[in-house]
């Protein structure tokens, strides 16, 4: 399969088919695949880690991070806690976890998270 914002063949596993269906999603709701960020590197803790989707906004700042699993794979406080951890590093004001089936998207207060009913308008609508 072809990754549109990595503009290279990725291999097509479950978690890669939920990652392209969010790309889908985000270009949607009317984000610039040129401010989107797939599997960059970002230093958490003195580690390198690999957010699945940084989403920046205009000026370069992070806008949402959003990690993605298998379909198979449950929606648990390890997954929360894993893109939180990615959050600490790029301090952006929302973030996202989806398998494909269950999503979850909180605006983050300090040091909470708000879960969302919705994902956030676009700042740029």
């Amino acid at each position: 399969m072809r990754d549109p914002v990595r503009q290279k063949h990725v291999a097509d596993t479950p978690e890669e088919r939920v990652r392209q269906a969010l790309i889908r999603l985000l270009k949607e709701r009317g984000i610039p695949g040129a401010l989107l960020a797939v599997e960059k590197s970002v230093r958490v803790q003195g580690a390198v880690r690999r957010p699945d989707i940084v989403v920046h906004d205009r000026e370069g700042k992070p806008w949402m991070v959003v990690e993605c699993k298998a379909p198979n794979v449950h929606i648990a406080q390890q997954t929360l806690d894993q893109v939180a951890n990615y959050n600490r590093s790029l301090g952006a004001p929302f973030v996202l976890v989806s398998n494909g089936v269950e999503h979850y998207c909180a605006r983050v207060d300090q040091a909470s998270m708000v879960f969302l009913e919705d994902l956030p308008a676009w700042p740029d609508r």
